[in-house]
Parts: structure tokens; C-alpha cells; sequence
């Protein structure tokens, strides 16, 4: 299986399965000298863990990382930083009714016809569980890029939307509720639609703002490695992820060229920043902000028909414990994938001007 590897120099390469013995990583490029904090690290991955609310799966999984290697006396020595994540709390017989059955809208019926064989167990290298390892990757790579702040934000849930630009917001709101929404209020209304949809057996999606301050200019390369397009395939990369827009995003299609753009200040700064921060694919110094879609979890407690690897129609209800939205535990991955984009950037950069 390829295509396990993300990023160019800084890179995190990571393996494991749902319901296997662990998942792990193994991060390359990482500097030596760079000290770290065990105890920030730890606190992402807490951060993405299940069990955490009742508005998440309810799996018991305490998600502690080992280092392996690459470190040494708390510091970081050059060399692959080798870690993992055992698997405490694993149910395989969840998935049992599922060993020769396609669920709708999962990996199982793809992985089944690319390789011939498939883990059932939770989906396998196909789950969730996955973004553990990158949670890990991203701790290292915020504190490699410490002076870049980082803070991503549920802004909705189904049609319940979060109005409010983010310079309006308090960014150290977003850990004070379960949904991880900055506004207290939005955030009530949304975890109790959350409920309401668990209730119901079924399960809602939302989207995720991003906002990166303190980027120096010049991180990204023309063309075909734009700023812009890294991230959009990092946060393309996370499971249930269906749409990336920066700065105007969409909406930017609805409006004029004088509306649009972006007039400089005698600094340099520009007087308005529906370019996120990225022009021509490379950073202008400019908050860079996006928004990210996330469609509802495909696992539902109801029943519904779905396709047997004999070419049968037959009836199937998810069991398990899933996410009935997938939002708040996505949070972290999210700034985790940006800090490893630029992350790799900055690095890349050095580069060009040797």
C-alpha cells in the first residue's frame, strides 16, 4: 500500500490499524536540538482521544505515545523520530456482522476490490484512528514553528452556523465546551442538536475554521506546490473530509475584481485579506484562514440496505461506538495537518535561499 507518507522534508510517515496491536509513526526531517514539551504533546492527543464528551464515540482508549527514537535527554537529535499508540480498548467483534458486507459510503467495497482483501475491524488502515499519529506529528511540529499560532474552531454543525468573523472571537473559548465552538452560545445549540441526532440513531457533519497568525511571508512555491494547495490536500487527507476553501473561498466566485481585491497598505499589509494570506501560492504575511467540510459519519445505528461480496442486496444496522458528528475530535487534526504543512514549508524555504 502506498501513499502513507505526507511532506517533503519534515515527514511523517505512519502505520496501524483500528482494531490491530497499535498505531504509530515515524517523523522525518525534524531538526535536532529542538526541546520538547512531553506534556503539550500529550494534551493534543487528549484532545482528539474518544470517550471524551457524550457527544463522541465512546470508545476507552487512553491514547498514550511512546517515543521510540530520535530523542534524546528531551531534545531532539536529527534522526527519525520513531512512536507509538497501542490500542487498549479494542472490540473486534463490533465488526463481526459487517466480515462480508460493504457499508455504504466506507472504504470497505474499494479496499476489497483494490487489494483484494480488507480488515473489517473498525475499517482497518481505513478508520479514523489513523489521525492519531498525525495529532503526534503536529504537536512536534507546532513547537518546531512555535511563534506561528494555530487554533481551529467548529463554526457549524448541519445548518447551525457560527456568524461571527474570527477576529471576533476569543480563541481560548474554544476548549470551554464539548463541541469546541468559541461562542458559548452556538455551541449550546449545537450540542444539543448533536444529541438530539445520536438519539435518533444517526449522524450530522459541519465545518472547521482555521486561522494561522505570525506566518512569514514567503512560505510556498509557484505553480504546482502552492501554499494553498498543501493544505488543501493535507486537510483533503482526513477522513470525512468532502470540501477546503481559503480565505473568500466560494463565495469569491459571486463577487467582482473591485470587490475582490485586496488593496495594500504602505507596509506592505493589505487593507482586506479575502486572499487568506496566500498570493500566487506563497504567504503574504497575512492571517491565513480556511474552512473545512466534513460529512456525516457514514456508520449509522439505523438500518439500511447494503451490498454482501456475493453481489447481494441485503439489510445491515451499524453497531459499534462512533461519532455521531465528527467534528470536535477533528479539531486538533486539523491544526495538526497545518502545522506539518508549515512545518515543511519553512524548512523548504531555507532551502531555496542557500
Amino acid at each position: 500500500m502506498a501513499g502513507n507518507t505526507f511532506g517533503k522534508i519534515f515527514k511523517l510517515n505512519t502505520f496501524g490499524e483500528s482494531h490491530g496491536e497499535a498505531i504509530g509513526g515515524v517523523i522525518d526531517g525534524c531538526p535536532a536540538g529542538l526541546e520538547l514539551d512531553f506534556e503539550a504533546i500529550q494534551n493534543e492527543l487528549n484532545r482528539r482521544k474518544p470517550g471524551q464528551s457524550e457527544i463522541v464515540t465512546q470508545r476507552k482508549e487512553p491514547d498514550v505515545v511512546e517515543f521510540l527514537s530520535g530523542i534524546f535527554e528531551g531534545k531532539t537529535t536529527g534522526t527519525p523520530i520513531g512512536f507509538l499508540i497501542k490500542n487498549a480498548n479494542q472490540k473486534s467483534k463490533d465488526y463481526s456482522h459487517i466480515k462480508d458486507v460493504y457499508r455504504p459510503s466506507h472504504a470497505d467495497y474499494t479496499y476489497d476490490k483494490k487489494y483484494g482483501v480488507r480488515d473489517y475491524r473498525g475499517g482497518g488502515r481505513s478508520s479514523a484512528r489513523e489521525t492519531a499519529c498525525r495529532v503526534v506529528a503536529g504537536a512536534i511540529a507546532k513547537q518546531f514553528i512555535s511563534t506561528i499560532k494555530i487554533n481551529a474552531y467548529t463554526s457549524s454543525v448541519g445548518d447551525l452556523f457560527l456568524e461571527k468573523p474570527y477576529q471576533d472571537l476569543v480563541f481560548t473559548n474554544i476548549e470551554s465546551n464539548a463541541v469546541r465552538c468559541p461562542d458559548d452560545d452556538v455551541a449550546e445549540q449545537m450540542i444539543s442538536k448533536i444529541k438530539t441526532i445520536k438519539k435518533q440513531g444517526d449522524t450530522i457533519g459541519g465545518t472547521v475554521t482555521c486561522v494561522l497568525q505570525n506566518v512569514p511571508i514567503g512560505l510556498g512555491e509557484p505553480v504546482f506546490d502552492k501554499l494553498h494547495a498543501e493544505l488543501g490536500k493535507a486537510m483533503l487527507s482526513i477522513n470525512a473530509v468532502k470540501g477546503f476553501e481559503i480565505g473568500s473561498g466560494f463565495c469569491g466566485a459571486r463577487m467582482l475584481g473591485s470587490e475582490h481585491n485586496d488593496l495594500f497598505n504602505a507596509d506592505g499589509t493589505t487593507k482586506t485579506n479575502l486572499s487568506g494570506g496566500i498570493q500566487g501560492g506563497i504567504s503574504n504575511g497575512m492571517d491565513i484562514y480556511f474552512r473545512v467540510a466534513f460529512k456525516p459519519v457514514a456508520t449509522i445505528i439505523q438500518k439500511q440496505s447494503a451490498l454482501d461480496n456475493s453481489g447481494n442486496i441485503v439489510e445491515m444496522q451499524g453497531k459499534g461506538r462512533h461519532d455521531p458528528c465528527v467534528v470536535p475530535r477533528a479539531i486538533p487534526i486539523v491544526e495538526a495537518m497545518a502545522a506539518l504543512v508549515i512545518a515543511d514549508y519553512f524548512l523548504l524555504n531555507k532551502l531555496t535561499k542557500i
